[in-house]
């Protein structure tokens, strides 16, 4: 038997009603985890079909164990998100009713040591969702980028102040004694960042997860797979994204927001853009998870669920947001 992948879905009944609600019968869930999403809504309707992908192969074979019971209407496809043409392809289909992203990494992969995620073990420092291929693990980046492109990464997708004094640490240290564990990395943060201006996180949080998206190209995965929606989905089609830190939810919502546009020409001028309104924003504030959840899975404080509606309009390839 497979080990169980046991993520617990956050917003799974706003994403749901807000996926199926129009009906529909082909859909896709983008980040399948431990299948709880995909599971539910195949449980809504025997005329559903869903295909799951996840570059994780623990994820997808613990998912596939555990629907099984729904033989041929999942369709389980590993790789990232932003190919969701080619698993469409794959599975013979043309277009979906609906697409759920639930971005970032899951509960399993930070609370499996030898993964590298999570600072709270000695482990080493992998942090790749996909340890299947030969992408270069966050000590390869470590030991290897220039000074300057790392404090970027720490700044962009981390927003860590000390991330100058970070980076030319750690390049100091890797010419004697090269990266390897997390726990090593934890301790240079410790020293440098302190806990006074880390607003109650711990001085590691912002450099590990800047770290995570950097390994995973998480944010050019998911403007990706935004584009790739807009292609793939019928008129009415839902697309539902919950998202967990504000680099993620910043581009969905401005993604959205430009597609939702009826003229992006200057006020002051007639309008002679012809833009097309691709989306239909469904959701005017994002969701949140309610007290209820929040008692029962603290890690969906940080969610955030945005969902859109696919117009009659054909796609614009050129777009600018």
């Amino acid at each position: 038997m497979t080990q169980p992948f046991l993520h617990t879905p956050v917003l799974q009944q706003e994403a749901i009603r807000l996926l199926t609600e129009e009906g529909g019968t082909h859909f896709l869930d983008g980040t399948l985890g431990g299948g709880g999403d995909t599971e539910e809504i195949l449980k809504g309707d025997e005329t559903r079909e869903v295909i799951g992908i996840d570059r994780d192969y623990t994820a997808l074979d613990a998912a596939s164990e555990r629907l099984a019971p729904f033989g041929n209407r999942f369709h389980p496809w590993h790789g990232t998100f932003s190919h969701l043409e080619e698993a469409i392809q794959d599975t013979g289909w043309t277009t979906l009713d609906g697409i759920l992203l639930d971005i970032g990494v899951s509960s399993p992969q930070i609370d499996t040591p030898e993964r590298g995620f999570s600072f709270r073990f000695d482990a080493p420092l992998d942090m790749r969702m996909d340890t299947s291929g030969g992408d270069p693990t966050a000590a390869d980046l470590l030991n290897t980028l220039p000074q300057k492109e790392l404090a970027d990464i720490f700044w962009t997708y981390g927003e860590e102040r000390f991330s100058r004094p970070i980076a030319k640490a750690i390049v100091e240290r890797r010419e004697t004694n090269p990266w390897e564990t997390t726990t090593e990395l934890a301790a240079l943060l410790e020293r440098i960042v302190g806990r006074s201006h880390q607003h109650g996180l711990p001085p590691a949080t912002r450099v590990f997860q800047a770290l995570r998206i950097a390994v995973n190209h998480e944010l050019d995965e998911l403007e990706a797979a935004l584009k790739a929606a807009e292609r793939v989905l019928s008129p009415g089609g839902r697309l539902v994204v919950i998202s967990f830190h504000s680099l993620e939810d910043r581009i969905v919502k401005h993604y959205l927001q430009h597609a939702a546009q009826t003229c992006i020409c200057p006020p002051a001028l007639p309008c002679t853009c012809n833009k097309k309104v691709t989306f239909e924003i469904l959701t005017k504030k994002p969701c949140t998870a309610s007290a209820e959840e929040l008692k029962k899975n603290s890690r969906s404080a940080c969610a955030k669920l945005r969902a859109a509606k696919r117009t009659n309009e054909p796609p614009e390839f050129t777009r600018q947001y």
